[in-house]
């Protein structure tokens, strides 16, 4: 690489971390540079204003959104911007970094991790050194360089006496502590991780992997890098990352911004119908109900059975005359509609307009006789029938409009519904899914509602002439917006500026539907959105149901599931990857990869947990762990009396034995609320919920709640009593036991389940 104007000569290879220092400043330099510059460009394009012809203004939102979007990823990758460098054969020195950047000159700096040429920095080994002499990872602290650690690959370079000692990236990283919030490993990916982060996108690809493999990392990075690698197919259409519950959303959702990306959709199952977030079904039985296929006949015969004809003839009074509407009429409406191959509530506005037009050619028939061949104008007879009262009521008993939401509080609160449209289901099962009206949607009614949803459509009647409206006005926008970003791309290139300037986000620009939104910003709001890649994290919990609505939002069947079969624990969860994709994928779109380190968690606890796993019936996958840890776990037996007290003195001794750090307590749900009241009677505010933070770092949460996250130590109460809530299912346990970075403590007032 050569020194340019900004940049000082990069380190020689025996340099060391002063040296580094000097680099790494110049690329903080050069990043606020390119901050001030992107500020300026942006601020003197607000300034120009809505004027010219709509392909200017079309140019001009293309450069603002071209440049809001690079201020987020330049702001987003201020913490640790580089972390790594190549020494290769050829002489040339490699920095790798969050992103890349490019001197004023245009020349390289600094190599964005996903771009084709960093990625042997995950991959070299001393076997296949791939053209790589050494492996160099920079530890940053506030923006300067901490400490280096070499990895020497070419023996040669052991004689030049160069090699630099640190405590080693990935152990530095493991030994840190937790935070609450999920940190990346982009400085840390390992070759098996980053041969899965580097996949083929086409097809199914599930990553299976026992706890601590650093599986939510690799789904994490693999979105980040597919946006890279395929930024133009996938910047519009946008990618869905599906997470489990709100917690652990919030405990990964400054991943992908740390990785330079700002755009992707991220959504819980409870969130996946806009406007609903749904609460936790209270009984296991249920959800498993709700989680069959079958809802996808249940809910088209329950949207059937709102059409319906009269018995028998019935007369309604318009204006003071009566009409007869017969049976017939009504069915050729019904059919005439239905072979518009509409959705239900788009096809019944031609029901409607059917009816309408029936009844008032038979008035106008009435009236004629009445008034002896009189031809006065009776062209308002359509509308004296269209407003009539008797007539609404009586389209309406024949065709109901109907939302998502009261078809299915309908469906569970009237027993005699159920029964007509479900006639698979048992009347036990029936019985079970009978509620009060009113009642709050479950995350197990949220894929129930999506169906609904896409077989009701709109119910406003002139909903689809405006969205053709709508529609052609956003093709003209889009054909401008094409323009101007083919203007603007010369432009650009001579300019320097990295990103890909996205047609449909310029659109955006100009709708006259408000402010600018960003692809993901839009799918966010628009329950038919289609993505062109989905992330689903702990995937073995998804129930059918949930995957029938994840599928229908990614035609082309591109999904990233990740996941462990072992820790399931919902009456959903499938056994085996092959039987849980058979409904959705043929098997030679299915791939599964197996990550078989675990990182996170000591060898010791790793040990108890798998032990305790295989005594109970559970077939886990065997894992090597890259340390041993320092503390073995400990086993409290005690009486049922003393436990919440035993559970509390659990969690200081670990407070005390950690020093910094997180400590949570993972116990059975009935006893929940009573252990947050004792731990906050002993350590007040730093009681927190949720994956927990700096200021709290005493947690205490149900092992559904604990799915996925990780502490610096777990203390877990009663061990048998989570098996005994889930049914026989030793997932949860396994998910409590393996939680813990550094310690773990089990305190049981029950008889210990076998392994321990």
């Amino acid at each position: 690489m050569t020194e340019t104007a900004e940049m000082v000569a990069v380190p020689p290879l025996e340099g060391g971390v002063d040296q580094e220092r000097q680099y790494v400043a110049a690329l903080y330099r050069r990043l606020d540079e390119l901050r001030e510059e992107k500020e300026a460009q942006l601020a003197k394009v607000r300034s120009a204003g809505a004027v010219g012809t709509m392909q200017n203004i079309s140019e001009r939102d293309a450069f603002a959104t071209l440049y809001e979007d690079r201020l987020a990823q330049l702001n987003a990758v201020d913490d640790r911007l580089v972390f790594g460098r190549l020494d290769l054969d050829s002489g040339e020195t490699r920095y790798i970094g969050r992103i890349g950047l490019t001197s004023e000159a245009r020349q390289r700096l600094m190599l964005d991790w996903r771009a084709p040429e960093a990625g042997v920095f995950y991959q070299a080994t001393a076997f296949d050194r791939q053209g790589v002499r050494r492996r160099r990872h920079l530890m940053l602290k506030n923006r300067q360089v901490q400490g280096l650690e070499d990895e020497v690959l070419d023996a040669s370079v052991l004689d030049e006496d160069v090699e630099n000692h640190g405590d080693g990236a990935l152990l530095a990283a493991l030994k840190a502590r937790r935070t609450g919030q999920m940190g990346d490993i982009v400085a840390t990916i390992q070759a098996e991780q980053d041969r899965i982060i580097r996949a083929d996108r086409s097809g199914v690809l599930v990553v299976q992997g026992g706890p601590g493999t650093g599986k939510t990392a690799v789904a994490l990075h693999r979105a980040a890098y597919l946006l890279y690698a395929h930024r133009e197919r996938l910047k519009s259409a946008g990618v869905l990352i599906v997470g489990p519950n709100s917690t652990f959303m919030s405990y990964i959702e400054r991943v992908l911004p740390s990785l330079g990306e700002t755009g992707v959709v991220m959504s819980s199952l409870a969130d996946l119908y806009p406007g609903v977030r749904g609460v936790e079904e209270p009984d296991a039985r249920v959800a498993e109900i709700k989680g069959r296929l079958d809802w996808v006949s249940i809910i088209a015969a329950a949207v059937d059975h709102r059409q319906r004809s009269i018995p028998a003839p019935r007369d309604i009074v318009i204006e003071g005359t009566s009409v007869t509407v017969t049976p017939k009429m009504i069915r050729r409406g019904i059919e005439r509609a239905r072979a518009t191959g509409k959705a239900y509530n788009e096809a019944r506005a031609t029901f409607v307009k059917v009816m309408v037009r029936e009844i008032a050619e038979k008035l106008e028939r009435i009236l004629e006789k009445r008034s002896q061949g009189n031809e006065a104008d009776r062209t308002y007879l359509a509308e004296d029938v269209r407003t009539s009262h008797e007539v609404r009521v009586l389209l309406n008993l024949c065709w109901l409009p109907r939302t998502p939401q009261n078809l299915v509080e309908d469906l569970f609160s009237k027993p005699n519904y159920l029964a007509d449209v479900a006639p698979q289901l048992s009347a036990s099962e029936r019985e079970l899914l009978q509620r009060s009206p009113g009642s709050a949607f479950t995350t197990a009614d949220v894929p129930l509602l999506d169906e609904a949803a896409e077989l009701l459509g709109e119910l406003d009647e002139t909903a689809g002439r405006e969205e053709a409206r709508r529609k052609a006005s956003r093709e003209k926008d889009l054909e401008n917006a094409q323009k101007a970003v083919e203007n603007a791309a010369p432009q650009l290139e001579e300019m320097g500026i990295e990103g890909f300037l996205d047609a449909e986000a310029v659109a955006a620009m100009n709708s006259e539907s408000g402010p600018a939104m960003s692809a993901a910003e839009r799918a966010t709001l628009d329950r038919a959105w289609t993505y062109g890649h989905i992330v689903v994290d702990e995937a073995q919990e998804l129930s059918p149901m949930q995957w029938h609505v994840l599928f229908r939002r990614c035609p082309l069947k591109s999904v990233t599931a990740v996941g462990d079969t072992a820790q399931g624990s919902s009456p959903s969860a499938s056994p085996q990857w092959r039987q849980a994709f058979e409904p959705f994928v043929d098997d030679d779109r299915l791939r599964i990869e197996e990550l078989t380190v675990n990182y996170r968690t000591p060898g010791r606890i790793v040990g108890l947990a798998e032990r305790v796993a295989e005594a109970n019936g559970l077939q886990t996958t065997a894992l090597r762990t890259v340390r041993e840890g320092d503390c073995s776990p400990e086993v409290s037996e005690v009486s049922e009396k003393k436990l919440l007290e035993s559970v509390v003195e659990a969690v200081s001794a670990e407070h005390d034995r950690i020093g910094e750090g997180l400590v949570a307590t993972v116990v059975p749900n009935r006893l929940i609320t009573r252990v947050r009241e004792r731990l906050t009677e002993k350590f007040g505010s730093r009681v927190g919920r949720g994956a927990g933070s700096l200021a709290q770092d005493v947690l205490a949460m149900t092992a559904d709640e604990a799915k996925g996250l990780e502490f610096d130590a777990v203390v877990v109460a009663e061990p048998a009593e989570l098996i005994e809530q889930a049914g026989g299912k030793v997932g949860p346990l396994y998910v409590a036991l393996t939680r813990s970075t550094r310690a773990l403590r089990v305190v049981s007032s029950q008889p210990l389940p076998d392994g321990f």
